[in-house]
């Protein structure tokens, strides 16, 4: 029923697909800048439909970032966001060089279903997960 590429959508599906997950809006100019920056992105299609997508981003040797994991709304729970966030960590574990720091915020979702993954929550005082946004 569901297939993963590897690509990402354009800046039109890029915002659209984030804001039907109810992910923070991005603008068209920001999201034309980012979306050819991307280490390694995903999409995963119903039929022609695209459904969901994943990003890596980073420097693409000491630090990477899992990002917009987005599954429009029809499709949550029948197991997008592993499918996603399976691709990503696997091409992480067969690129990303040994010592890299892997990273990922959520707007949305659990700690529990990134842990399957092997995410662990920032605790102090070993780490402090810290954010700014420009608006």
């Amino acid at each position: 029923m569901y297939q993963v590429k590897a690509e990402i959508p354009s800046v039109k599906e890029y915002i659209e697909i984030r804001l039907a997950a109810g992910l923070s809006r991005k603008s068209e100019e920001a999201a034309a800048i980012a979306l050819p920056n991307t280490i390694y992105g995903v999409t995963v299609y119903c039929a022609e439909q695209k459904v969901g997508i994943g990003r890596i981003i980073g420097d693409g040797g000491c630090f990477f970032e899992i990002t917009d994991i987005a599954v429009l709304p029809a499709h949550q729970s029948d197991g997008v966001g592993r499918m996603i966030m399976e691709h990503l960590v696997n091409w992480l574990k067969e690129n990303a060089p040994k010592t890299a720091y892997i990273s990922l915020m959520a707007d949305h979702g659990t700690p529990e279903f990134y842990a399957k993954f092997g995410f662990k929550k920032a605790e102090m005082p070993q780490s402090c997960g810290m954010s700014m946004r420009i608006l």
